[in-house]
């Protein structure tokens, strides 16, 4: 038996299932989370920043806390292996090759956001979780030499990402993550409705880190740059920015419950 087929059999193994189930878990509660405190953020609450590694925080503050932010260091690297797998040796039924590798890149992709969450949080759970900042991170990428146009892609490629996912919201074309149970009835519906809401808010909000990106490139001003805490308080900053702000919080909670719906009737 070559490698290949070992792969092939620990993709359709019943342990990575349950691996997935876990990791998908964990991820809806950071979701839930990011929500809670963005919405803390529109109420004039706020405590923690309303982003991944905000959430942590939050939660490593918690009874328990550092357990599960372990949990969710561990969840997030079984979804790295699981799609690690997907880029090595997925989609083998796709006949067409370019299809196929844009599949598999777009696994390695997710591979890289589960595995900066699950370092994050591995990071708060060593009480070393603070961060430098993003802009801090964009000046060193602009004095590398054709720097500012280095940031205005990843600003672009930040915007698509967030497109995609509205666009995969609005066309419903998540439901194939649902097996068929959990996209028939009444539950059916609601877990499909949560996913449309929570697919359209998270882009939306991924969307606007990209254009602070892309603005800082523009102007050449790398704190004009920002994670999702500062694309959330740009939100807030506009004409009806509370209800706003609120609007998308909800949203992202709705993709955190979708994240359950999802590990209960996983389909790969």
């Amino acid at each position: 038996m070559n490698a290949s087929d070992t792969a092939e059999q620990v993709q359709q193994s019943d342990w990575l299932d349950h691996a997935i189930r876990v990791g998908l878990v964990a991820y809806g509660v950071v979701h839930l989370l990011i929500a809670f405190l963005a919405v803390q953020l529109a109420l004039g609450e706020k405590e923690d920043s309303a982003s991944n590694t905000g959430a942590l925080h939050y939660l490593a503050e918690q009874p328990l806390g550092a357990a599960m932010v372990w949990g969710v260091a561990v969840g997030m690297l079984l979804l790295v292996v699981w799609r690690l797998l997907e880029f090595a040796f997925g989609y083998r039924e796709e006949s067409d090759d370019t299809k196929r590798w844009r599949k598999r890149a777009t696994s390695l992709g997710k591979a890289v956001i589960y595995g900066a969450l699950g370092w994050s949080a591995v990071r708060t759970a060593l009480g070393d979780g603070s961060s430098g900042g993003t802009d801090s991170t964009t000046a060193k990428l602009m004095d590398l030499p054709g720097g500012q146009f280095i940031v205005g892609a990843v600003g672009l490629a930040v915007i698509a990402y967030g497109g995609s996912l509205v666009w995969r919201g609005w066309t419903e074309k998540f439901t194939e993550h649902l097996d068929a149970q959990g996209q028939s009835g009444k539950d059916g519906s609601a877990y499909v409705l949560l996913g449309k809401i929570g697919y359209i808010a998270k882009g939306i909000a991924i969307g606007i880190v990209g254009g602070l990106f892309a603005y800082a490139a523009i102007t050449h001003d790398p704190k004009k740059s920002g994670g999702l805490d500062q694309a959330l308080q740009t939100v807030l900053e506009q004409p009806f920015g509370q209800v706003l702000l609120i609007a998308i919080g909800l949203g992202i909670g709705a993709y955190g419950v979708f994240c359950f719906a999802r590990a209960k009737h996983l389909s790969r």
